[in-house]
């Protein structure tokens, strides 16, 4: 009897394990980006029966929660207004995010973008970190 609970109890054990590691692979599948990057989000959108992909693309201005409910949020400009969509990074409904530009931030949240207009919307390019070699 005490075996046989046990291994109800390991079983329980591997496939809790075994779920996790789902959900962290689904996550590693989208690239890594921060706030300050310009991404294309694909987005799957269903109309009656047939599917479709629509790309966002825009500058991510913020990014908040963790695990399964870590959400980001892009803002760009269509028209004159600015339009901002925040999309969950774990998420069926996200086909890919591409990662366009990156920018160099000094802030985890850019807010202050709503406010800029034109050229001021620009950001720096954030250049890639290279390790300095040893010289002796």
């Amino acid at each position: 009897m005490k075996n046989r609970l046990l291994q109800i109890v390991e079983d329980m054990a591997k496939k809790h394990v075994a779920d996790l590691s789902e959900k962290s692979d689904f996550k590693r599948s989208m690239p890594a980006f921060e706030v300050g990057d310009t991404v294309d989000v694909h987005f799957r959108i269903l109309e009656g029966q047939k599917e479709r992909i629509q790309v966002f693309s825009g500058l991510v201005i913020s990014q908040r929660g963790y695990g399964m409910g870590e959400m980001f949020t892009v803002r760009r400009i269509v028209q004159g207004e600015g339009v901002e969509r925040t999309f969950p990074v774990v998420s069926p409904r996200v086909a890919k995010v591409e990662v366009k530009k990156t920018g160099k931030v000094r802030r985890a949240k850019l807010y202050y973008m709503r406010d800029r207009v034109g050229k001021a919307t620009r950001l720096k390019e954030r250049k890639p970190h290279v390790p300095k070699a040893k010289t002796k």
